[in-house]
């Protein structure tokens, strides 16, 4: 696959504070790509770079190979959905969907083509003649990306385009959205703080914390391998304590006098202070099975979460959380029990700072 979209070096300052700093990021064809972070961190400001609402104050960004950095943002073929739908109260669904293809003064015949075609890719056939306000805020939605995707765009940017819908319709419409993406096989750029979303609908996701790249990766790879302490704590449910290196061809660590064991020690010297994460899905308790670390611990809480029960145990002086899968049969430990916990030594994953 080739590189459709390229950020290379880009960042933004608004007076004095630098907002974006130093992004470098290759998008192939094809590609959803999520920016994933809390408000603030840069996301929004980079999309809206993408889209040319905004100058950088330095790097360059091209759509295949052709440099579109200080481009207008109607010289650049790009789709953009806001959180806000912007549709046009006063035009009705197909009006709004053919706005664009107006602009560019297509014909009439084409118009009406293209905008029946959208119309059937977002399932609004029999709502072609409405307005907005007649339409739910889900459907409204639907409006906003057929009227994005009706000027054939290269690059479809989506900035937190769900999160003024209720729950039940956030997660059919995300893929919905990720469906269409992929018929269509647009390049896409989707902004959001919902780690859920984002682990959900991406191929890769772009961590980012205070204008920064924390970590580049496939949901897959930053859930289960999170390379700094900021995506280990924000993507997810996590446990992270603080422990010394023992031994670090053994992968040996020492908390609270504690020793637990490690798959990535490789690179740490004896008597170093490191940070280390454990998922609460990878802890067991022993009877199940043994793995490498068998922790001697205190059941401190036990919590319903509905399909999930966690259970706080305390090793050490350490508190964890332990999630296991609800079912009617589960028998649960007292709080007070003395217990033992058990992880593989994969699961124990020591972070960079």
């Amino acid at each position: 696959m080739t590189t459709h979209l390229k950020l290379t070096n880009i960042s933004k300052a608004f007076g004095g504070t630098t907002v974006v700093e130093n992004f470098n990021l290759d998008v192939q064809q094809g590609e959803f790509v999520s920016f994933l972070g809390p408000s603030g961190c840069g996301k929004t400001t980079t999309l809206r770079m993408i889209a040319g609402f905004e100058t950088p104050t330095s790097g360059t960004i091209t759509i295949n190979g052709t440099d579109i950095t200080n481009n207008a943002p109607n010289q650049r073929n790009v789709g953009m959905i806001f959180q806000a739908y912007a549709l046009f109260p006063n035009m009705t669904v197909s009006q709004n969907i053919g706005f664009g293809l107006r602009i560019r003064k297509q014909s009439e015949d084409m118009i009406k083509q293209r905008v029946s075609e959208m119309l059937a890719l977002i399932h609004l056939e029999q709502h072609a003649n409405k307005y907005p306000y007649q339409l739910s805020g889900g459907q409204q939605q639907r409006v906003a990306l057929a009227r994005a995707l009706a000027n054939h765009p290269q690059v479809l940017l989506l900035d937190e385009p769900l999160s003024a819908l209720d729950a039940k319709i956030r997660v059919s419409l995300r893929s919905e959205i990720r469906a269409i993406q992929k018929k269509l096989g647009i390049t896409a750029i989707f902004v959001t703080h919902d780690q859920e979303e984002a682990l959900s609908i991406s191929d890769r996701i772009v961590v980012m914390y205070e204008g920064k790249i924390e970590q580049v990766g496939s949901p897959f790879e930053v859930y289960n391998f999170p390379q700094t302490a900021f995506v280990a704590n924000f993507v997810g449910t996590l446990n992270t304590a603080s422990a010394e290196v023992v031994d670090p061809e053994k992968g040996i660590l020492k908390m609270d006098g504690v020793q637990l064991v490690s798959a990535n020690l490789h690179d740490r010297k004896k008597g170093d202070q490191v940070k280390f994460s454990v998922r609460p899905e990878r802890f067991s308790f022993a009877s199940e099975i043994k793995k490498d670390n068998v922790l001697d611990c205190t059941i401190e809480n036990i919590t319903f979460l509905g399909a999930v029960v966690r259970i706080q145990v305390k090793i050490g002086d350490t508190k964890f959380n332990m999630d296991t899968f609800n079912n009617p049969f589960l028998e649960l430990p007292k709080i007070g029990n003395k217990d033992q916990v058990t992880c593989s030594k994969e699961a124990v994953l020591v972070l960079s700072e």
